[in-house]
């Protein structure tokens, strides 16, 4: 089976991306989280990926990292959320968050998520509450929504600041940025400086 393809994105719809690989236009099921962690029409992206192949129907799910793929996985353990559930909830919520208020064992919250109602809820925090973790890549570990930018995390690190607080400081940063015209189509390379400038000042 294979892990991950890298070509070239062509579109981005809601949880829809398209990449072109040698002469091949794949369709595939992103969440809305991970779209924006991906770069803008016509730069080059990889995707890992996961397939769902049944008698009836074949769909390819992708994600911006590994680790984002290790939430979607956790998330399909619990009774009752099929992929196309998990990618909903993905797309509501990042994973930095979600995984916050799993561990504070905050069902109100969890339940106001969009794609999760009570009795889910119920389910997730059963299922998943001190479970859920992000898997380790490369050497590198990172959470949530900002381990699509390790290589900041890394070099700020390595300046002498503390890697967790690194670590908080980018996923706010990106959280912030979410909303912010104009970021979602610049390419990583782009991002990354852009983050890498406002959490030097953040974090002075």
């Amino acid at each position: 089976m294979f892990n991950s393809i890298t070509g070239i994105v062509t579109a981005k719809n809601p949880k829809l991306l398209y990449l072109e690989n040698n002469g091949i236009e794949w369709e595939i099921n992103v969440p809305d989280s991970n779209l924006e962690m991906i770069g803008s029409v016509g730069s080059e992206a990889k995707i890992y990926t996961w397939l769902l192949h049944t008698d009836v129907l074949m769909s390819l799910y992708g994600f911006a990292s590994v680790q984002e793929r290790s939430v979607f996985l956790d998330l399909l353990k619990v009774d009752g959320v099929g992929p196309k559930g998990a990618l909903k909830i993905m797309s509501s919520v990042s994973s930095s968050r979600l995984m916050e208020v799993l561990e504070k064992g905050d069902l109100e919250m969890l339940e106001k998520i969009p794609g999760i109602g009570k009795k889910t809820a119920g389910k997730m925090m059963l299922a998943l509450k001190g479970k859920i973790k992000i898997s380790e890549s490369d050497g590198n570990k990172t959470s949530g929504f900002s381990n699509g930018f390790s290589d900041v995390i890394n070099s700020l690190a390595a300046m002498g600041y503390d890697k967790k607080i690194v670590e908080q400081k980018v996923s706010q940063l990106l959280e912030e940025l979410q909303s912010s015209p104009g970021f979602s189509e610049k390419s990583q390379k782009e991002k990354e400086d852009i983050i890498f400038r406002r959490a030097i000042v953040g974090l002075s």
